[in-house]
């Protein structure tokens, strides 16, 4: 047998082809299944990544739209004017204010109608569909309802109310409740309860629906009350999604803007972070430094997005593993 017999029947050497032309084959196949996916890849990476890019070199320069000619690099002097300028700070403890305001109300009133609306009772269909339709609101048309239907001290619903109850008692003069004015923060926070409970109604009524009902049914043969059942399991059942609700409304609720633009326009002490960086921009005219406060909501919503995506993995693998 010649050398170039030999080379040929060598052992390994016949199998060497046929697994790389298959791992060839499998990378092909491989890029064939994204390759359709490239397209949304790269419009994702345009609108979203390369505005934040800029808006992350923005915010290390000195720069006033009113003295163009005196743009410098200014390093973290800008983050360092955020955490440390009163006006900002105080933007950031409103913001995590409302943020928590409004994610613990929408829990507990969403948990509440949640486990309304899982007993079986005549119109279940339509009390659904009236509880979630807050929430498929144009955000600024439900600013808008809040601020001149119901607030308004003149001719509002909730001062309409008001005046009715009063007059039951027989007084000429029934008080006159503002809201906007009294409490505007308030005012903010209950705007958004109302539109955001839904949502939580939602995902917690998704999570009473997967319960498992024999363990229930167990629970009531042995006697245990309605307390003892929701404290000792449906409760920790439902621990994931409270913890995926509140993440998630926390994410939007970090980002807020028109509530407090069309309710109070940010004053007397309602402007959250969001709308002091339109104030920065749009009036200051400080580019660097709305920048600067856009990459920090940024950041911290990344960090509450973390935090979400964990908890719906772990969903997921709950699921996968029933």
């Amino acid at each position: 047998m010649t050398t170039a017999t030999a080379r040929i029947f060598r052992p390994g050497h016949t199998a060497a082809k046929p697994a790389r032309s298959a791992s060839s084959r499998e990378r092909a196949l491989n890029w064939a299944r994204r390759a359709p996916l490239l397209p949304a890849l790269v419009f994702l990476i345009v609108v979203t990544q390369l505005p934040f890019v800029v808006t992350l070199f923005i915010s290390f320069l000195n720069w006033n739209s009113l003295s163009p000619t005196k743009t410098a690099f200014a390093g973290l002097e800008n983050y360092v004017t955020v955490l440390t300028d009163p006006d900002l700070r105080q933007a950031i403890v409103t913001t995590i204010v409302l943020t928590v305001s409004v994610v613990l109300a929408s829990l507990l009133i969403g948990l509440g109608l949640a486990l309304l609306l899982d007993k079986k009772f005549l119109g279940r269909g339509l009390a659904r569909t009236l509880l979630i339709a807050p929430f498929l609101v144009v955000p600024v048309a439900a600013a808008l309802i809040w601020k001149h239907a119901l607030l308004n001290p003149a001719y509002g619903l909730v001062n309409g109310i008001l005046t009715w109850i009063w007059s039951l008692f027989g007084s000429s003069t029934p008080p006159q409740l503002d809201l906007l004015s009294q409490a505007p923060l308030a005012a903010v926070v209950v705007s958004l309860v109302w539109q955001w409970t839904p949502f939580m109604m939602l995902i917690l009524l998704a999570g009473l629906q997967s319960r498992p009902m024999d363990t229930v049914e167990a629970a009531q043969m042995d006697g245990a009350t309605p307390w003892a059942i929701f404290r000792h399991l449906t409760l920790p059942h439902l621990r994931q999604y409270l913890e995926l609700g509140g993440l998630l409304g926390a994410i939007y609720i970090v980002q807020n803007f028109d509530s407090v633009f069309t309710l109070t326009a940010g004053g007397l002490g309602t402007a959250n972070l969001p709308y002091a960086i339109y104030q920065t921009f749009y009036y200051a005219n400080e580019y660097g430094l709305a920048s600067a406060a856009g990459v920090v909501v940024v950041i911290g919503t990344i960090i509450v997005a973390t935090f979400a995506l964990r908890t719906v993995f772990s969903l997921f693998k709950k699921e996968a593993a029933r």
